[in-house]
C-alpha cells in the first residue's frame, strides 16, 4: 500500500527539496548537479545493514541498466554517517551513490516527507525528479513494508 499523500510526502507537481549530501566516498552530491545530467530517482531506505534495505539496494544493483543511464541517475538516501554507508556499500557491491543525511539528522528525509520522528529514520520514499526539478512520482510505504515492483516500475515510467 502506497500512502505517500496521506502520510505528508513530497506530492507529484512539487517542487523538489534540494539536497546537499556527503556519498559514501565522502564526496558532496547535489540534485541540483545531478538534474544537470537528467532525471534523478530518491531512494529513501531506513537503515543500513538490514535485509529488506539490502534487498531493495540489491534490486538496483542486479537491475542497474533501468535505474542509471544517460538521463537518469539513482541515489539511495539514510540516515547513516558516510562511513557506515561506505562498508556496506562495498560488501554488497553497490556503485550508485548512498547519500548520507546523519546531520542535520533527517533533515532530508524531514524535507520530504519521510522520516519517522520517533524512530529517527526514513521510511522508504521513492521520489522521481525531473531534470526540471518538478517531482514526477511520489510514493511512501511504512515501516517493515518493501517497495514492489510496480513501484520501481511506476516510478521509471514517471521519467521525462
Amino acid at each position: 500500500m502506497t500512502t505517500s499523500e496521506l502520510a505528508g510526502a513530497v506530492p507529484v507537481g512539487s517542487v523538489a527539496p534540494e539536497f546537499d549530501l556527503r556519498d559514501q566516498n565522502n564526496r558532496r552530491v547535489t540534485l541540483s548537479g545531478l538534474r544537470e545530467d537528467g532525471d534523478v530517482l530518491v531512494v529513501f531506505f531506513p537503515l543500513a545493514f538490514t535485509g529488506t534495505c539490502e534487498g531493495e539496494l540489491g534490486h538496483i544493483r542486479d537491475s542497474q541498466p533501468r535505474f542509471s543511464d544517460d538521463t537518469l541517475t539513482t541515489v539511495a538516501v539514510s540516515v547513516g554517517p558516510p562511513p557506515t554507508h561506505k562498508v556496506w556499500s562495498s560488501a554488497q557491491g553497490y556503485l550508485f551513490p548512498i547519500l548520507s543525511d546523519f546531520w542535520p539528522h533527517g533533515d532530508v528525509a524531514r524535507s520530504y516527507g519521510v522520516l519517522d520522528e520517533q524512530r529517527g529514520y526514513p521510511n522508504r520514499g521513492t521520489f522521481l525528479v525531473g531534470r526540471d526539478g518538478l517531482v514526477r512520482f511520489s510514493a511512501m510505504v511504512g515501516p517493515g513494508e518493501a517497495r514492489t515492483e510496480d513501484t520501481w516500475s511506476a516510478a521509471l515510467a514517471a521519467r521525462s
